[in-house]
């Protein structure tokens, strides 16, 4: 533990989580984020909008990384850490799936299998939040139908292991498209999931994403 005196705390970097349906643009708002140095984990394959982009480097899950994508990720990030001002983790969702796909079975009682799987991204969201470089993260959404008036959508992974993840993150928000535009919901009142701890902002157009206005 670390003590820092009188309010002197280090300044942060800045973790965004960003969830919606497939299609609504969430991998290429990376391109927007500020980083000289940046690089996109992609667990899902979707890397076409992102050709051409100069400054991006881009490292692709493969068939037979699944195995071991625990292992592959950890030593992926520890290197990237330093190397990298700017990571993006591209579909929680499926990365989750693959985890869950090696941890399930390991114990008799599920219940031990869910908290695994809870322990190792809350232990992944802990070493970005220390490593001070920015972060980006998205997931697929479920829509849980119009009977839920609110709370109505939610990111597609267990959730508690959504929140051991983003328990660390700045910004949580619900990407999707209103009036032919991209939006996102920051507001948690909302009773979707969402937070905004970087300023006042609660529903924002998605380009403005990473323009932090007034601090709180």
């Amino acid at each position: 533990m670390q003590l820092f005196k009188n309010g002197a705390l280090p300044t942060q970097s800045h973790m965004y989580f960003v969830y919606g349906d497939g299609g609504t643009g969430k991998t290429s708002l990376f391109k927007l984020m500020p980083g000289k140095k940046k690089l996109l984990f992609s667990f899902d394959l979707s890397t076409d909008v992102l050709k051409g982009t100069d400054g991006l480097d881009v490292a692709i899950v493969q068939q037979e990384d699944m195995p071991q994508i625990q292992s592959i990720v950890e030593k992926w990030l520890s290197g990237a850490i330093g190397a990298y001002d700017t990571i993006a983790l591209d579909n929680m969702t499926s990365l989750q799936n693959m985890v869950l796909e090696n941890i399930d079975g390991a114990s008799k009682d599920g219940r031990q299998n869910y908290q695994k799987l809870q322990i190792w991204f809350r232990t992944m969201g802990t070493m970005l939040r220390q490593s001070n470089i920015n972060v980006y993260a998205t997931a697929h959404q479920i829509d849980k139908g119009p009977e839920f008036m609110n709370g109505r959508y939610e990111p597609d992974m267990n959730a508690k292991t959504f929140n051991a993840f983003t328990s660390m993150f700045d910004v949580v928000g619900r990407l999707y498209l209103q009036d032919s535009k991209r939006v996102i919901d920051l507001d948690p009142e909302r009773g979707n999931h969402a937070k905004n701890r970087l300023d006042d902002r609660k529903l924002i157009n998605a380009n403005e994403l990473f323009q932090v206005t007034q601090a709180n």
